[in-house]
């Protein structure tokens, strides 16, 4: 099955169970049954895109509108804009020149694993708690009273190990595994991909449904972690897998992508780069109440501080509506209003995914407040993007110097 980004509705053969599994689950737009054809359903598509295999039933794509080329340009910006795209690549993240999201990512993936362990599997200490027939180590005086209280051996131990099996061989590991079992992944790089497990035999396999391990940044793993990056987005909360134990009620092998969260992270973590050329910082998510009791909370995408770090001088929300964007959309506008009004500003910006006008002001009546909309064509190339994010930055620099 075929479903476009925000596209029309398609009629396909389900069965009742399926079909309400997949209206219950959030994957789709809508999912109803077809009144005029029994045994079909409906099936709408939102912002979520991807693809996964219904366990008993078909393959559900759901194609984006934005070439995969662009949207993998925008997720390795927003992992790590550090090492992202600085000339006229299309970005760090190599797709292969597919133009299917799923070989896209599994080509992306195997290639970034392939560059992490080209100078050898990482090791190293990690502590290991068990019981032996002689002492290595520390005994474990508790343990050892609690389990084996008058005898010997076994002995309770811990010690710490030399090995491979470490957080981010796991998780790299775990990301190949699930490569391996999603639907569209091509001979070629399934071939490629069941190397890389080979080489990262020695790691222990992820228990599914638990938290991923920590890993923290450093020196030593440097070379890893634009894989660890992206083998954490095929792991984390878009793909069901590692949802906790009953999140979702249908349980379903794919890889899925939300343009709105997607759009949101590279919206503000390229204003976030650019303000730091204007030695202006900017806090993503920012709590705020909107009521002096702290009762109703928001959460602005990005607030602006001054460079003293404190005193908000800027706020941004980014919205991903391909289709309204050149619509007056009340709800957002009047939600600025809010950001504006609690922050003490003038003026507050909404940043689109399209629109025919780059920029389209308001001005709040009585208020003395401008809500500014702009619009950031994602066909695009990635050096017109940032630039255009370079644009809105310097508008809010601006109204950092004059508040």
């Amino acid at each position: 099955m075929t479903l476009q980004e925000y596209g029309p509705a398609v009629s396909v053969p389900l069965d009742a169970e399926t079909g309400r599994a997949l209206a219950a689950d959030g994957i789709l737009r809508s999912a109803g049954p077809d009144p005029a054809r029994v045994g079909h359903w409906l099936l709408r598509a939102g912002s979520t895109v991807g693809a996964v295999r219904i366990p008993g039933g078909p393959v559900l794509r759901i194609m984006p509108k934005t070439p995969v080329s662009r949207l993998f340009f925008l997720l390795g910006f927003s992992l790590n804009p550090a090492r992202a795209w600085r000339d006229r690549r299309e970005g760090t993240v190599d797709t292969g020149g597919y133009d299917d999201l799923v070989p896209a990512l599994a080509h992306a993936v195997e290639r970034q694993i392939d560059t992490a362990l080209r100078q050898g599997v990482l090791q190293g200490y990690r502590t290991v708690e068990e019981s032996a027939l002689s002492v290595r180590g520390r005994i474990r005086e508790a343990e050892q009273v609690r389990r084996h209280f008058g005898r010997t051996p076994p002995v309770e131990i811990a010690y710490d190990a030399y090995t491979a099996d470490t957080a981010e061989n796991r998780i790299l590991r775990a990301a190949v595994e699930r490569l391996l079992r999603l639907p569209g992944v091509t001979v070629p790089v399934r071939r490629r991909l069941s190397r890389q497990r080979v080489r990262l035999a020695e790691a222990a396999p992820l228990i599914r449904g638990h938290a991923l391990p920590l890993w923290q940044p450093s020196r030593l793993n440097a070379r890893y972690q634009p894989a660890l990056r992206l083998a954490e987005a095929v792991l984390h909360g878009t793909s069901p897998e590692h949802r906790p134990t009953g999140a979702a009620p249908l349980t379903v092998d794919g890889f899925l992508v939300d343009m709105n969260k997607l759009f949101e992270d590279f919206v503000t973590v390229g204003l976030r780069e650019a303000l730091r050329e204007h030695r202006l910082t900017a806090r993503l998510q920012d709590p705020h109440h909107l009521d002096t009791a702290g009762r109703v909370g928001m959460r602005p995408d990005l607030v602006v501080r001054g460079r003293d770090g404190r005193a908000p001088v800027a706020v941004v929300d980014a919205k991903y509506k391909v289709r309204k964007a050149d619509g007056l959309l009340n709800a957002d506008l009047y939600q600025a209003l809010a950001y504006a009004t609690v922050l003490g500003l003038d003026e507050a910006h909404l940043v689109y995914a399209a629109g025919r006008e780059p920029v389209r002001v308001h001005e709040v009546r009585g208020a003395g407040i401008r809500l500014l909309q702009h619009s950031l064509d994602l066909s695009r190339p990635p050096e017109g993007l940032l630039t255009a994010l370079g644009g809105i930055a310097r508008q809010l620099a601006g109204a950092a110097e004059h508040p």
